[in-house]
Parts: C-alpha cells; sequence; structure tokens
C-alpha cells in the first residue's frame, strides 16, 4: 500500500473546510439577496409618503410563513426565496415547481454518495489514528499491534480517502445541481429575470451573462477567473514547498540544501501574500460577474434613442402648503410661469 506522506495529512479536512465554506456562503447570499430580486427597485418614487413609510419599517429577509405556504402552492414564491429555502432544504424548489419526480433522485443520490463517502473516510480516519499512534510512541504501539504490524509503521488507506473524497464531492455535486434545477425551472411572467440572472451566475460563473444574450462578456469573465485561479494554484504550490523548505531547515539537524532557512523563510512570505492577492481577484472577478448579470438584467429595457425634444409651455406654480414657511406673508401665492420638459 502507498505510504503516508506529511504534506498531505490536512489534506481532508480543507476538503471538507471548504464544502462547509460553499454552503455557509450560498446560505448567507441567499438570504442577503432578496433585495436584489425586488423588481420595484428601478421603479422607486419618492413622492408618496406612505411607500416611504412601508420603505421604513423591519422587512424580513426570509419569511418560513411565506415559504411553507408556497410549498402548499397557496401562494406565489419569489425566486429569491425559493432559492434560500432551497439552500436550507434540498428539494423544495422542486417541490415548489411541481417536479416531484426529482425528489427521489435528489435524496436518494445525495444520501447514497454521503453515506458511502463517510464509510471511506471513516475506514482511512483509523489507519490514520493508528500512525498518528505509531509516531507519538513506537514502543507502545508496537506492544499493542505487534501481530499486525511488526516491522514497519502502519500504512495509511489513502485508497479510502481518495474513494470517500470523490463521494462526498459527487454529493456536492447533486446538491448544487439541485439548486440551478429549481432556478431554471422557476415559472416567470417576464424575461429576462434579474433574481434568475443573479443566480445564474452565482452558481455557475458566466452563466447569467449567456441568460441575458452578452455573449462578448464571457471571454472576459472567464479569462479573469482562470488567470487568477491559475495565479493562486500556482502561488499556493510555491509556498507549501518554501514552508516545507524553511520548516526542515530550522528543525532538521541534518538538513543540507542549498536554501538556508532565510531565504526559504523570504520566499515563503512573498508567495503567501501573492497568493492572498490571487484569492482577492478571484473573488472580485466573481463577484463582478454576478452583479453584471444582475444589472443588466434589470437594464435589458431600457433604451436610449437620439429623440430628444424639449416642450416649453406656460405654468400655474402654485406653493406646497406643507411647509411653513409658506405663508401669504412671503409670498406664497400662486404665480404664472414657464414649464421646461426634456423627453429623451
Amino acid at each position: 500500500m502507498p505510504r503516508y506522506k506529511p504534506h498531505r495529512q490536512q489534506m481532508q479536512k480543507r476538503i471538507i473546510r471548504h464544502i462547509f465554506t460553499v454552503i455557509l456562503f450560498l446560505t448567507g447570499f441567499a438570504l442577503q439577496s432578496k433585495a436584489q430580486f425586488k423588481e420595484e427597485a428601478f421603479k422607486q418614487t419618492y413622492n408618496n409618503v406612505d411607500s416611504t413609510a412601508r420603505a421604513d419599517t423591519a422587512d424580513k429577509l426570509f419569511s418560513f410563513k411565506e415559504f411553507a405556504g408556497a410549498l402548499a402552492h397557496k401562494n406565489k414564491m419569489k425566486i429569491g426565496t425559493m432559492f434560500a429555502g432551497s439552500v436550507m432544504v434540498p428539494g423544495s424548489a422542486q417541490i415548489y415547481n411541481k417536479d416531484y419526480w426529482k425528489l427521489p433522485v435528489i435524496y436518494g443520490g445525495i444520501g447514497t454518495l454521503a453515506g458511502t463517502g463517510g464509510y471511506y473516510l471513516h475506514k482511512y480516519n483509523i489507519t490514520q489514528k493508528r500512525y498518528d499512534a505509531w509516531s507519538a510512541d513506537k514502543t507502545a504501539f508496537e506492544e499493542a499491534y505487534k501481530t499486525e504490524y511488526p516491522f514497519e509503521a502502519p500504512a495509511l488507506d489513502l485508497q479510502s480517502k481518495k474513494t470517500g473524497t470523490w463521494l462526498m464531492a459527487g454529493a456536492g455535486l447533486i446538491y448544487w445541481a439541485t439548486l440551478l434545477d429549481g432556478v431554471i425551472n422557476y415559472e416567470s411572467d417576464s424575461e429576462p429575470l434579474p433574481g434568475r440572472a443573479t443566480l445564474y451566475s452565482a452558481l455557475l460563473p458566466g452563466l447569467g451573462q449567456i441568460y441575458n444574450g452578452e455573449y462578448f462578456k464571457l471571454p472576459i469573465y472567464w479569462g479573469g477567473l482562470m488567470v487568477s485561479i491559475h495565479c493562486t494554484m500556482n502561488f499556493n504550490r510555491n509556498y507549501q514547498r518554501f514552508k516545507r523548505i524553511h520548516n526542515e531547515a530550522t528543525t532538521d539537524p541534518n538538513y543540507s540544501q542549498n536554501i538556508s532557512g532565510e531565504t526559504a523563510k523570504w520566499y515563503r512570505d512573498v508567495y503567501r501574500r501573492y497568493r492572498d492577492y490571487s484569492v482577492v481577484a478571484t473573488a472580485a472577478v466573481y463577484l463582478l460577474q454576478v452583479i453584471d448579470a444582475n444589472v443588466f438584467a434589470y437594464m435589458h429595457d431600457f433604451e436610449v434613442t437620439e429623440d430628444l425634444t424639449m416642450h416649453v409651455e406656460p405654468a400655474l406654480i402654485s406653493p406646497y402648503n406643507a411647509y411653513a414657511i409658506n405663508t401669504p406673508q412671503m409670498g406664497a401665492n400662486n404665480a404664472f410661469g414657464m414649464r421646461i420638459g426634456l423627453t429623451f
């Protein structure tokens, strides 16, 4: 069996941490994105006192009452609410869209892959604990496991780790496909729907631009993501390399490489800084294409023509008596003037 390599010790923990980070990001995005899906965002008026008063009241980011009623098909649910519910309860979007036949596929696929993956990862964890015990006290370990490991260190079951990791990734892929399927099958009275464009780009970068028909933007965003991700991986690989060299130079008395500990430390810090910059660049490009899909979906029907007209006409100017300063003593009587209107 293949031997354990020290630099792979934390690989499993990093993968699991990344999966939970993605789920938390989707949950936070779903709860915070409700305002982005309001069609009134580009239709606000500021002369209506009642609408302003209503805007000042507390607005729930997610209503479980609305969500439960929509799943029972008693009321219509906004795409943002549906997406947020589907993030927390996989399959709820399929229930709302009346795609009931997909539920056994979703729950069966996620349950089978996650359960089997957990089993294989558990097998790997057993061998890792034995290796850690052997590393901590070889004599005591050989006394306990002398019949099974008589001459050498216990081998790690890296094949089980690899299998379990791939199975867990498959479960995550089904979960992601569940979210995307819910967004695709959401019924809307108008197209393009800004909420759909936003979620498309959040789930698959560039898909929102395809939905909006702006294919020329794909090389820009895909190129930016590929370059930033490539730089992140390259800088991280060099960071890990010089980190290992620095640790060996400072802890191993038999270290005899040409790179000194100080030199390795300098390169380690440089590559770590460049890696962090690349991560920020990746996040910036990702968020930019999400915002772009949302804004241009809203502006899809906005037309700018060369027809520019100006209307000049007489008008009767009346004071707005809601203000206390508009009193007859201050010349607040009606007056005649001119009204100018621009149309473009």
